[in-house]
């Protein structure tokens, strides 16, 4: 039985008027998440062990009429599949320049989501060389609330960061490469041959 895992790449396009995300060195959330969560899905479509989808399947796609619809509409999308696991997307920012560093939201502590967490932590951190800035209880947060399985929010980097956004920029397959690392680990898998 294939492990069901579904990527959602945070935000609407820019344009699309709600649910845009944050921008930061001539650089859009929405279009990161866009190509991290595609290479993502594309590394776990190589994997016999792993099925896979995602919220945007191209990066113009527009999901819901504000902000509120479009992240119920992603929570539906993983809950009607139903997928095992949830995994959202994004790029965090800060009016401070200097912050920088990755970060992992889970709605709650010592859960299957919280693990998961962790081992997609460690190896962000260790793959891309991001400050660690540990996992971060957001109970409050929509998806995680409201999806019926273990869920989690990666913060890849600060696209308000300089050395963070080039990371992003350059090397978006690099971040999806760690979180299926994270995945391996945190489900004890040895690696495909690449």
């Amino acid at each position: 039985m294939a492990i069901k895992i579904f990527i959602d790449q945070g935000h609407n396009p820019s344009g699309s008027g709600w649910n845009t995300g944050a921008e930061g060195n001539g650089l859009y959330e929405q279009d990161i998440t866009f190509a991290v969560g595609s290479y993502l899905a594309d590394i776990l479509d190589q994997d016999p062990r792993f099925e896979v989808r995602v919220s945007r399947e191209a990066a113009d796609t527009v999901l819901g009429t504000s902000n509120a619809t479009s992240l119920q509409s992603r929570v539906n999308m993983a809950n009607s599949w139903p997928a095992d696991y949830f995994i959202s997307i994004h790029a965090n920012a800060s009016t401070d320049p200097a912050v920088s560093g990755t970060e992992v939201l889970v709605h709650s502590q010592y859960t299957q989501s919280y693990w998961l967490a962790q081992h997609i932590q460690n190896a962000i951190i260790s793959r891309m060389g991001t400050k660690d800035l540990g996992i971060v209880l957001r109970p409050g947060l929509f998806v995680l609330r409201r999806t019926q399985m273990p869920a989690v929010l990666a913060e890849l980097g600060f696209i308000t960061n300089e050395q963070d956004a080039a990371l992003l920029r350059d090397d978006p397959r690099g971040f999806a490469q760690a979180i299926y690392q994270g995945l391996l680990s945190y489900f004890d898998l040895p690696p495909t041959r690449e």
